[in-house]
């Protein structure tokens, strides 16, 4: 959990708030179709829950903030394009919302969707 005081107090943000919104930072963006899980049983554990943050892992290093993201990519996109831009923008949504640094944010493709016809 990350801790700012201030004159006024003390902010607490957690692991599962910066998920939200890198979950939904990942989402919007283009070539995305859906998040994975890291392996089997967060997937099934999953189905079970319906966990709003499902395929974001965040970790701390001291004040530096990393984040991991498990998606799945729509097939014909370019993945290379569509990993990057997804990382810069869950990276910008977090340090403007939240203020914190981001250390790294590792994006693994863990699939492809392909539309049916």
């Amino acid at each position: 959990m990350t801790e700012d005081i201030n004159p006024y107090g003390s902010i607490h943000v957690s692991a599962r708030a910066i998920a939200a919104i890198a979950y939904q930072s990942a989402i919007k963006s283009y070539g995305v179709v859906g998040l994975a899980s890291k392996n089997l049983v967060n997937g099934i554990t999953n189905r079970i829950v319906q966990d709003p943050t499902h395929g974001i892992e965040v970790t701390y290093e001291g004040q530096m903030v990393n984040i991991d993201i498990y998606v799945i990519v729509q097939y014909g996109t370019r993945i290379k394009s569509v990993a990057t831009s997804v990382a810069n923008t869950v990276r910008f949504s977090v340090e403007k919302y939240l203020g914190l640094p981001i250390n790294n944010v590792n994006v693994h493709v863990q699939g492809l969707r392909i539309n049916g016809e």
